[in-house]
């Protein structure tokens, strides 16, 4: 019948006792709602910014690098992590500080993300890297290896730095294992599950350094690896690589070399870079392989901790060899009160190390972080 109306949204027929047309609303009310939703949808994805036009304000939480411009263009500025308890494992705990609080020791305190403190990792495109805190608390101090001086007071110290960690996950897990807690273990920013072996050391009280590839002078013919830092190169490449770099794993005191006999003795190069380590807080470790480098002047001009290597112990990879390198460095220390040794992660090298440390303190010699040599 003509006067039998369909209802659009249950089907059922009414009757109508006038003549008046009909107007679809529910109909008109959908389409008005999805016109909404299509127009919400398009300003999101055609919009860079979809809060655009909220009142709002930017407030910098720290600045490390005023005087870098460079880098505060490769960087997307500081911005401090927060923590999800869903990323810590079984049985561990989270520290609550109190708000307010601005005491740099409780920082030290705080939950470990990744490796790093939130309020010392700073968000770039590359991701996490060290920063200070707002309180002044800088990296080096927050992750190096306590040192009580009652066990170095009137003795010769020795550190040694175990490099090359991190690429061979079994071999890097055996070493941690096996060696003294105050040898120091420098990772390779190349390996698979950097995350959880840098997370093993430390958890097994080791410092740790994030090791950084450095151009030779027979570049490329003897390569580092990716992300190598180059002479010549613009200063924001060299950054960018450097941020990449840096990402890779937290809670390193600082960097050490990796080659680089071109790149640190260019002071055009490598000042830029000596100056970011000085404004993030971190260390600088040099491996004693060139007498060209210009890292104690550069480190000493931008306040980054330094220390240089004495000796490479196992430039002969034979027990024999090392453990006579290891007396040498022993002699340097009881002359100068202080050495520094840097050994691979062979194997053999490994257990060379281990069986040594064991009779130090008979010989007035304490085995000390690279950190507590850093000045």
């Amino acid at each position: 019948m003509a006067n039998d109306l369909t209802t659009p949204l249950t089907g059922r027929k009414r009757k109508s006792g006038s003549q008046r047309p009909h107007l679809p609303v529910a109909r008109t009310l959908f389409a008005v709602l999805a016109l909404i939703a299509v127009a919400f949808v398009l300003r999101l994805v055609l919009t860079d910014d979809p809060n655009g036009g909220r009142p709002s304000q930017e407030v910098a939480i720290a600045s490390t690098r005023n005087s870098n411009e460079v880098a505060n263009q490769v960087s997307t500025g500081p911005v401090t992590i927060t923590a999800d308890p869903q990323q810590f494992h079984a049985g561990s705990s989270i520290t609550s500080v109190p708000s307010g609080t601005s005491d740099a020791g409780s920082i030290a305190s705080l939950p470990d993300i990744f490796g790093a403190l939130p309020e010392l990792s700073e968000e770039t495109g590359a991701g996490p890297i060290p920063r200070m805190s707002t309180s002044g608390q800088t990296p080096f101090a927050a992750y190096a290896r306590p040192v009580d001086p009652a066990t170095t007071s009137g003795m010769a110290m020795i550190a040694v730095v175990v490099t090359g960690l991190g690429i061979n996950e079994q071999g890097s897990l055996d070493a941690i294992d096996q060696l003294p807690d105050d040898v120091t273990l420098a990772f390779a920013p190349y390996g698979k599950t950097l995350t959880t072996t840098v997370a093993a050391a430390r958890s097994a009280g080791h410092e740790v350094l994030l090791e950084i590839p450095l151009e030779p002078f027979d570049f490329p013919q003897n390569d580092p690896g990716p992300q190598t830092l180059l002479t010549g190169e613009p200063l924001r490449a060299n950054l960018e690589k450097l941020f990449w770099l840096m990402a890779r794993f937290g809670g390193y005191v600082g960097v050490i070399n990796n080659m680089g006999a071109r790149f640190t003795a260019s002071a055009a190069d490598f000042s830029p870079i000596m100056e970011e380590l000085g404004a993030r807080g971190l260390g600088y470790l040099d491996d004693g392989s060139s007498n060209r480098s210009l890292a104690n002047q550069l480190a000493g001009g931008n306040k980054v901790p330094f220390s240089r290597a004495d000796l490479v112990i196992d430039a002969n990879p034979s027990r024999q060899a090392i453990l006579a390198a290891l007396a040498s460095l022993e002699a340097k220390a009881l002359e100068n009160g202080q050495a520094v040794g840097i050994v691979s992660a062979l194997p053999i090298s490994v257990a060379a190390v281990t069986e040594w440390s064991r009779d130090l303190e008979s010989k007035g010699i304490v085995l000390v972080p690279a950190s507590a040599l850093m000045k």
